[in-house]
């Protein structure tokens, strides 16, 4: 791999790869600090803790972007630039030097002002979340907002893209409103359509199979143990509780997993680890020599996003998943489901109905919970609204597009942390990761084959050894464009996924 670099070159190489990787060591000091404030810091430790995060996300700023380290990636970029530019050599070059281009526009005062505003917002968030009152975390998100609407500017002057762009561009490297909202809108309109059949169908799902009760322990066993059955590695990580679930890496063998449970509603503990199970195999199944350098890393959120709802849907809703796993379910929570056959847990698990909350959502309507963040988001940073108007403007939207009102911040415009962690842009990812999740799949079905048998008997080892290989360990030698089509032959398109929820949830609700 490195043959097309001469002796002094490759010399270079390195030191820019110790200079990455040593950033990285104080990135995931810094993650770790932040994982453990989800997880457990005192209340009172709260300003410290964002004092202690800021200074580090500081010096990674500093190591970044120094002038030496910039000249060297110059340098190398020239070197590579006749080179494969898949091969790990030149995409570590090519990558690390477009993330320095972008670091070296954020001002390091920009950078610690924004860390501190955003470990404090989370802080601020969770207490308002708490209390059901948006007022309590109202001036957070507008310093938030201002810090983020500063750094879009420094980030897209001189270029073609805007403010918002800019900052998409931090999670989805390339990606442009426009193509988005064409392809958002290639999908809402036979999405609502789907739904709206669903509504109104003949057979409907006995939801409240999973409203019984479920005790916490055990679901917390059974959760652990599902995700070590599709191929997460304790040994490589571990599964904690928090008020919003995420996947964090605090190093190449440290994946943490986060979930959540509540007694009375088994599919939000249940499947929520599934979701971050997939994170984590996908940060699992990268390239741990390559750690810290971008043959190592995730390509893009949406890509990631495709792992975790892949396992969470296409696998973990599947019948062949509970023909597997229902036997087990009942001798875990017994006797909650003993009288429940596959048929009416099939159904239950895939019951399609507009929600308030948007990671409990179902397959079909999630994505309507994401299109809505999305406007919110742009409108914010666009200044068309400001944090001020959120709640109304959320709660406007979910009456037109889901029909529904939420009754409470807590449930409406509290429900997600990301704005408090100022991850503005985020939101588009995850109908991205659902489309690509899809796709995928369909790409996986074809060419393993017996797919559906391997599931229904609970042996999932091809299917995480296919994403390993075709997903997984390409890291960022590929963009997240230029690997769907790799692995699946086409570019991303919403049919994949429309054809796969019409397919399945056609006959379950009587509409063919």
């Amino acid at each position: 791999m490195t043959t097309i670099l001469n002796e002094a070159d490759q010399t270079l190489f390195d030191s820019v790869c110790d200079d990455a990787r040593e950033a990285m060591l104080l990135q995931t000091i810094a993650d770790t600090m932040e994982w453990d404030g989800q997880t457990g810091l005192p209340t009172k430790a709260g300003d410290y803790r964002a004092d202690q995060v800021s200074m580090l996300r500081g010096e990674v700023h500093a190591k970044r972007t120094a002038s030496s380290y910039g000249d060297r990636l110059i340098q190398l970029a020239e070197t590579v630039k006749d080179a494969d530019p898949h091969s790990d050599v030149a995409a570590t070059v090519i990558e690390l030097h477009r993330d320095y281009d972008r670091n070296r526009r954020l001002p390091a005062d920009l950078v610690r002002a924004t860390s501190m505003a955003t470990v404090r917002g989370q802080q601020k968030w969770e207490a308002a979340r708490k209390a059901d009152d948006f007022s309590l975390f109202r001036d957070s998100l507008i310093d938030i907002v201002k810090l983020k609407r500063e750094a879009g500017d420094c980030i897209s002057d001189g270029t073609d893209r805007s403010c918002y762009e800019a900052l998409l561009d931090e999670y989805e490297p390339g990606a442009r409103v426009d193509q988005l909202q064409a392809t958002f809108d290639s999908l809402r309109g036979p999405l609502v359509e789907l739904i709206a059949a669903i509504k109104d169908a003949p057979k409907q799902s006995d939801v409240s199979i999973l409203q019984r009760s479920f005790p916490i322990d055990a679901q917390r066993e059974f959760s652990k143990k599902v995700s070590a059955a599709i191929g997460f590695d304790f040994q490589r990580g571990r599964l904690d509780e928090t008020s919003h679930p995420f996947c964090t890496t605090l190093g190449p063998n440290d994946i943490r997993i986060l979930t959540r449970f509540e007694q009375h509603w088994l599919p939000g503990g249940l499947f929520g680890t599934l979701h971050e199970a997939g994170h984590g195999m996908y940060e699992q199944g990268l390239r741990a020599d390559w750690f810290g350098l971008p043959p190592g890393s995730y390509v893009s959120l949406g890509m990631h996003e495709s792992q975790s709802r892949l396992w969470e849907n296409q696998v973990g809703r599947s019948r062949e998943f509970w023909t597997w796993l229902l036997d087990d379910a009942k001798a875990a929570f017994e006797p909650s489901i003993d009288d429940v056959g596959l048929d009416s847990f099939y159904h239950a698990v895939n019951t399609i109905r507009p929600s308030l909350i948007r990671v409990e959502a179902d397959e079909a309507t999630y994505n309507l919970h994401i299109l809505i963040r999305f406007d919110l988001e742009r409108q914010l940073i666009e200044r068309h609204i400001e944090v001020a108007d959120l709640p109304d403007a959320w709660n406007a939207r979910y009456e037109s597009d889901l029909g529904i009102t939420p009754p409470s911040d807590a449930d409406g415009v509290l429900q997600d942390v990301h704005w408090s962690a100022g991850l503005i842009g985020y939101f588009p990812t995850y109908t991205l990761g659902n489309l690509a999740s899809a796709q995928l799949y369909e790409a996986a079905e074809q060419s393993i084959g017996d797919l559906p048998d391997q599931i229904s008997r609970g042996d999932f080892g091809p299917l995480a050894d296919w994403l390993r290989t075709n997903v997984h360990e390409s890291g960022r030698c590929y963009s997240s464009d230029q690997l769907i089509k790799k692995v699946t032959g086409k570019p991303l398109s919403a049919k994949p996924l429309m054809n796969y929820l019409t397919l399945k949830l056609s006959p379950l609700y009587g509409l063919v």
